[in-house]
């Protein structure tokens, strides 16, 4: 059944109470079950995709590329714009990389892999962050994550299943939690990419995950819509056009986005209530608060009191009730959740105090439930 969670956002600076996100209708962490069960994996799909005329399928996810961006951008990307749309398609909260990776590699929501955030409390240490995309050598990737990936499931079941991205995700901690199982093919460019695709369509049924991630970097920088987000997006467009080019007969492509961006104008330092809080997790645009045990009763009131109509303020509690992270939420998830969650309204971050040069610096933002982050394309092409 599907779930919604209440939106506030604001709109020309106007707090709005503006609708009902629907979190689990034609979601990211849809795709992957649905595409591998076209191969004949023991998987749902949900997504009602046909079954794959030639047994190769590839999934290729740009980084930070939401589905409003490429739509007013589109004449920069002639070739994603000639594609299929499939469905209009959302992320699951938040909208970050770590987490919506992680249900791409599980089909799972966050609730339930719990990969909640960008950075979140290491339960049961001394008061540490993981960060989910850098890791920490202390944390075995296995024990954080153990719930087989859908290509440790796949390759069992005679999938040839392949991750074609930059070398230096090679054994992380982060590839090893999420998507571990496939033959790893680390391409640092686009003619490696190309080159390294051949070889993993060799041999059939085969799927290909392919990763990149100049679009985001480039809305980091500068933003969505600046030069060297176009420089990105073309790149990247001119990168498909060679890919439908190359695909054997009844090769199936598809593209998707982890999540989209907002380019921030309003910079907020989290000072607010500082004496309560223990640690500052997650990013600007979607925090875990973690408090000090005495500050954790009626915190929410005193924080929404705190930030009025800068973010929302949800408890940990309301966050499982109103299926914030899923429907699912795993003993693992709540031990790692903050004690708020804070959801930035309109273009605000929510910039920690100790890294306010380097999160100020940053104009392209995502986390948040706007849908400039939350919407994101999901592409086809059949060779």
């Amino acid at each position: 059944m599907p779930t919604f969670y209440a939106l506030a956002t604001r709109k020309k600076g106007i707090l709005i109470d503006c609708c009902k996100v629907n979190l689990m209708n034609k979601s990211l962490w849809q795709i992957t079950p649905s595409i591998f069960n076209t191969l004949g994996l023991n998987t749902e799909n949900s997504l009602g995709l046909a079954k794959s005329a030639g047994a190769r399928e590839i999934l290729y996810l740009i980084d930070g590329l939401g589905l409003l961006a490429l739509d007013k951008y589109r004449d920069f990307a002639p070739n994603l714009s000639a594609m299929n749309s499939v469905h209009q398609m959302e992320t699951s909260f938040p909208a970050t990389t770590a987490t919506s990776i992680s249900s791409i590699g599980l089909g799972s929501l966050p609730g339930e892999h719990g990969m909640l955030g960008y950075t979140v409390r290491i339960p049961y240490s001394d008061n540490r962050l993981l960060n989910a995309l850098k890791w920490d050598a202390r944390v075995d990737a296995r024990t954080w994550q153990p719930t087989p990936t859908l290509f440790e499931r796949a390759m069992q079941a005679g999938i040839n299943v392949s991750n074609i991205s930059a070398s230096r995700y090679e054994g992380s901690g982060f590839t090893e939690a999420v998507l571990r199982g496939a033959t790893f093919r680390g391409a640092n460019n686009f003619d490696s990419m190309r080159y390294e695709l051949k070889n993993a369509l060799k041999d059939a049924p085969a799927f290909v995950y392919l990763y990149s991630n100049e679009v985001d970097v480039a809305g980091h920088k500068d933003g969505v819509g600046s030069d060297s987000w176009i420089t990105a997006l073309s790149a990247i467009d001119h990168f498909v056009g060679q890919l439908i080019s190359d695909l054997p007969a009844g090769t199936r492509l598809w593209v998707t986005a982890d999540h989209g961006m907002v380019n921030s104008e309003q910079p907020v330092i989290l000072n607010h209530l500082s004496d309560e809080v223990l640690l500052l997790g997650g990013e600007p645009r979607a925090r875990h608060i973690y408090l000090h045990e005495a500050a954790i009763k009626d915190a929410d009131s005193r924080w929404k009191d705190a930030l009025g109509d800068l973010a929302q303020v949800i408890s940990k509690q309301e966050a499982v009730d109103t299926n914030l992270f899923g429907a699912a939420t795993s003993s693992q998830s709540l031990d790692r959740m903050g004690d708020l969650i804070l959801i930035a309204n309109s273009d605000v971050t929510l910039i920690e105090p100790a890294r306010a040069l380097q999160e100020s610096a940053m104009v392209g933002h995502h986390g948040a439930l706007s849908d400039e982050e939350r919407l994101i394309p999901f592409l086809s092409h059949l060779n």
